[in-house]
C-alpha cells in the first residue's frame, strides 16, 4: 500500500538515488541541497519496504509578502511512474498547505499542474526565498521554459 509522510529527518541514501534517477545530478549537488537548503521538509511515499517512490520538497518561500510553500525536486522512480503517486503527494500538500507554487521545468509539465489546480500564474521576480544565495540559484535551476514562470495552488477560504 505505502505511505505518504512529510518530514525534516530522512534518509538522505533513499533520497539520492531517487534525485539521481529523475534529475541525473551529482550526489555532491545533492548533499550540497540537503545540507544547506535550512528551511525545507520532504514529503515522500515510501513503498511498504520502506523505500521512497515519489518525493518532492517544501522550501519557505513568499511572494509579494504572502507565504508559500515551494515545491522542489518533484520526481518518481520510474519503476513507479504512471501510478498516480506524484497526484497523491500533491493531494497531500494542498491538503496541509493553503499557499503552494512550483516553477515547471518543461512545457509538458504545465498542462499536469494546472490539472492538479496549480492555476495563478506568478512572476519568478516575485519569489523569494529565506535561504544563503547559493540555495537560491539552486532553486531556480532546472527549467527548461524559454521565459520561466511559476504556478501556484491557492485554497480559496469558506
Amino acid at each position: 500500500m505505502g505511505r505518504i509522510v512529510e518530514t525534516k529527518r530522512f534518509d538522505d541514501e533513499g533520497i539520492i538515488t531517487l534525485w539521481r534517477e529523475a534529475f541525473g545530478d551529482s550526489r555532491e549537488d545533492i548533499e550540497f541541497f540537503l545540507d544547506c537548503c535550512e528551511y525545507k521538509s520532504l514529503v515522500c511515499y515510501y513503498n511498504d519496504n520502506e523505500q521512497p517512490c515519489s518525493m518532492l520538497f517544501l522550501v519557505d518561500a513568499s511572494v509579494n509578502g504572502e507565504r508559500y510553500k515551494y515545491i522542489y525536486a518533484a520526481s518518481t522512480l520510474k519503476e513507479y511512474q504512471q501510478l498516480g503517486l506524484m497526484t497523491k503527494l500533491l493531494d497531500f500538500v494542498k491538503d496541509n498547505y493553503s499557499r503552494v507554487l512550483l516553477i515547471p521545468a518543461e512545457s509538458h509539465l504545465v498542462d499536469y499542474y494546472k490539472k492538479r489546480n496549480f492555476a495563478k500564474q506568478i512572476d519568478i521576480n516575485n519569489i523569494r526565498f529565506f535561504e544563503i544565495e547559493d540555495i537560491e540559484e539552486y532553486l531556480f535551476e532546472g527549467c527548461e521554459l524559454s521565459e520561466p514562470f511559476a504556478l501556484a495552488y491557492i485554497r480559496k477560504e469558506q
